[in-house]
């Protein structure tokens, strides 16, 4: 984290994520919360705000091998995130300023804690071309979310 409290590209935070079909349906409110990744952050500098993309991890596999980066179990564990299998969705995101009203408490001790930790550069690369390559592709959504 940087000395403002903003999150730096590759923190995993506890976030209430919109789905793009969410979106579509006219809803604000995410239908639960879970594990996103902080994928990139652009200062603003007329004000100084920072702007946030974070990426959904889901339990649910991808229907197609290059929408999603599988997480790694070892990296999961490190985080102290559950044992099941989990993917990070690299065909959507969601972008607010930070801290934005949808950042939730982690679920696990110590109370108050608003991020699981840092995943590795090699992993944070392989998403971040994926994410990529979706976008190339046209597959790619952003949700701007409310402050």
């Amino acid at each position: 984290m940087t000395g403002e409290g903003v999150p730096l590209p590759g923190t995993v935070i506890h976030y209430a994520y919109l789905w793009a079909d969410e979106a579509a349906e006219g809803r604000e409110e995410a239908s639960k919360n879970r594990p996103a990744l902080v994928l990139a952050v652009a200062f603003h500098t007329g004000n100084g705000e920072a702007k946030v993309m974070v990426l959904a991890i889901t339990h649910s596999p991808p229907k197609h091998p290059a929408e999603a980066v599988a997480f790694p179990p070892e990296e999961k564990q490190r985080l102290g995130l559950d044992d099941v299998p989990s993917w990070i969705v690299t065909t959507e995101a969601n972008a607010f300023f930070w801290p934005g009203p949808d950042i939730r408490p982690l679920p696990t001790p110590p109370t108050g804690r608003l991020i699981y930790g840092q995943i590795s550069k090699n992993l944070l690369r392989r998403v971040a071309k994926s994410y990529l390559n979706n976008r190339q592709r046209g597959i790619g959504k952003l949700i701007e979310r409310t402050t």
